[in-house]
């Protein structure tokens, strides 16, 4: 459980160093900071995958259905900031909403204590990020548009294949997403 709670913390600490601490980030750079993630990342899955703990429930069909509708919103959502879509006009952090929503989306079915550890992490540094970018930038003008159709069905159907793709992946690594 060590590993994993050390990359959760070692993710946490390169996202915030730029707005707690930039004179560190500045003499890390950007390959410091990406190697940083890097191995959070590494560590996270290596951590997962050796944790062990309680575990109060555990996946069933209708929570993988509640969880694939969310993670494929979460998939939107990142699409949707990097097109700019209709929807960044109402939502301030459309990339780290979708990803507290994919957090909290993968609670949903896991539910033991490497997962409330790796997932609930993660969701909390996505809400910790999102007060900490306001606190630092108060002001927000939403994007004024135009917001072409073309963009929000490409969004869409872009969601849609990184969520057949991904959930194809998490099958062939043995973690059915689809059914029970």
């Amino acid at each position: 459980m060590f590993i994993l709670i050390l990359g959760v913390a070692l993710w946490w600490a390169a996202h915030l160093l730029k707005r707690l601490a930039l004179g560190l980030r500045d003499r890390l750079g950007r390959g410091g900071v990406a190697g940083a993630l890097l191995v959070s990342v590494v560590l996270m899955v290596i951590g997962y995958r050796m944790a062990d703990g309680p575990s109060w429930w555990g996946a069933t069909a209708p929570l993988k259905g509640v969880n694939n509708i969310l993670v494929l919103a979460s998939f939107y959502l990142f699409a949707a900031d990097g097109m700019k879509t209709r929807i960044t006009r109402h939502i301030r952090h459309p990339q780290l909403t979708g990803f507290a929503l994919w957090a909290f989306a993968h609670l949903l079915p896991n539910g033991d204590l490497p997962s409330f550890v790796l997932f609930g992490g993660l969701l909390l540094w996505a809400l910790v990020e999102m007060a900490v970018l306001n606190r630092a930038q108060p002001g927000w003008t939403p994007p004024a548009g135009p917001f072409p159709a073309r963009k929000e069905i490409m969004a869409a159907v872009g969601a849609i294949v990184v969520l057949l793709v991904v959930g194809l992946i998490h099958a062939w690594l043995g973690y059915n997403p689809f059914g029970s």
